[in-house]
């Protein structure tokens, strides 16, 4: 990722010159020499290929590149900015500045890596520094904010709260800086950007990989990742920068204040078997349902949740022959294998029900649905190609119908 080149306090410079329009005012005031100011900046426009500055006699302009770096950067700051206050309780607005000026890349990648692997070895691989080099680089980190970071224990090192919130304020802040140098990328007709995304279940039937499809034909050269995982996962992923979007069902109310949903349809909830199973094959009653062998999804999950207040509604037991997993393979195997039945989204099997796998109970479970859609950070600012990507999403979704018609059950 190129936040490994960019340096912060370049990039400091680069923010300065830009608020004076003058490498000489701005000297005075970041306490470097001209020389090195003029070759701070050299290297973040070698870097980047682009002119950030229009040299007049009057002063330094803005290009339009430096004007796309200049906004995020400034994003980036506030984020760390906000990050020491948050990280070191009761320090004033001055030494926060003071710290924030002092901080380095080096410094930074170092604790993000720590945090993340809890082994100096592991986070040196991960981010191609020698492991004295990281440590040196904590320790210069924990000097600096006269704190410490980090706590050897007999399973591995321990970040502290502080360092966990430092970390997280440190990887948004690189993912900023990193959506700057992609839009300046796409601004020079350089598209070599990148989307990370978390897909749950619900999102990789065809929304998603119908996207992929159509998005890929006008963007070929731009980078998609795809993970997959539980909600509690992707969401934690999310939240801490390594991935960008997070496509499937929503979670209501919003789990956490720092991330926005946007609802694009509504997946009725229903009760799939195979083909030929004995209940298809007749009226579907409530005992049927009590006495059938099933496979639902994990507890705290807002299906499984569904499928237990569907009984409870009814002042019925919920049934007892239950596996539950979130795997769709083994949900897949064990229906096509079985008279097990599973409550699911419509759309989780949307192939298998086409294709004639797998069918839907004639027993309508009522009102039950699951809202499909995206969650993003909030305050995130997609580029122009991943706004792109967002908008295809939108209507990949708007094409999809949310019902499958069949009887009510009693």
């Amino acid at each position: 990722m190129i936040d490994k080149l960019l340096n912060i306090r370049h990039l400091r410079v680069f923010c300065e010159v830009a608020r004076t329009k003058s490498i000489s005012k701005a000297s005075e005031n970041v306490f470097l020499s001209q020389p090195a100011m003029t070759q701070a900046i050299a290297k973040l426009e070698h870097l980047l290929e682009t002119s950030l500055f229009q040299r007049k006699h009057e002063g330094m302009y803005l290009t339009d590149s430096g004007e796309l770096l200049l906004v995020r950067v400034e994003s980036a700051f506030k984020l760390l900015h906000e990050g020491l206050r948050d990280a070191l309780k009761n320090i004033d607005n001055q030494r926060c500045n003071l710290l924030l000026n002092a901080l380095t890349t080096t410094q930074l990648r170092a604790l993000v890596a720590m945090a993340s692997a809890r082994s100096i070895s592991e986070a040196g691989r991960n981010i191609g520094i020698a492991q004295s080099a990281i440590h040196r680089s904590i320790k210069e980190l924990e000097a600096l904010l006269k704190i410490q970071l980090l706590e050897k224990t007999s399973t591995g090192i321990n970040p502290g709260k502080a360092a966990l919130i430092l970390s997280r304020a440190s990887k948004l802040a690189f993912s900023e800086i990193n959506q700057a140098c992609e839009e300046i990328a796409s601004l020079h007709s350089r598209e070599t950007g990148h989307l990370q995304i978390g897909s749950m279940p619900l999102a990789r039937t065809s929304v998603l990989p119908n996207t992929i499809l159509h998005f890929s034909e006008q963007y070929p050269d731009f980078t998609i990742s795809v993970v997959d995982g539980p909600y509690s996962d992707l969401l934690h992923h999310l939240r801490h920068a390594n991935i960008d979007l997070l496509i499937g069902a929503l979670r209501f109310p919003v789990p956490t204040d720092d991330v926005v949903q946007e609802a694009f349809f509504q997946s009725e909830v229903v009760i799939v078997a195979r083909p030929d199973h004995p209940l298809m094959q007749r009226p579907v009653t409530m005992e049927d349902l009590i006495q059938a062998s099933w496979v639902v999804p994990h507890q705290w999950t807002p299906t499984r949740a569904i499928f237990e207040q569907f009984f409870a509604n009814a002042n019925k037991p919920s049934p007892k022959r239950l596996v539950e997993t979130s795997s769709q393979i083994l949900i897949r195997s064990l229906l096509e294998g079985s008279d097990r039945l599973t409550v699911t989204s419509s759309h989780q099997f949307q192939r298998e029900l086409d294709e004639g796998w797998l069918a839907i109970l004639p027993f309508r479970i009522r009102d039950a649905y699951r809202p499909i859609g995206i969650s993003m950070r909030k305050g995130w600012r997609p580029t122009a190609t991943q706004q792109a990507f967002i908008e295809m999403l939108r209507q990949q979704a708007g094409s999809v119908t949310g019902y499958h018609p069949h009887s009510d059950g009693e």
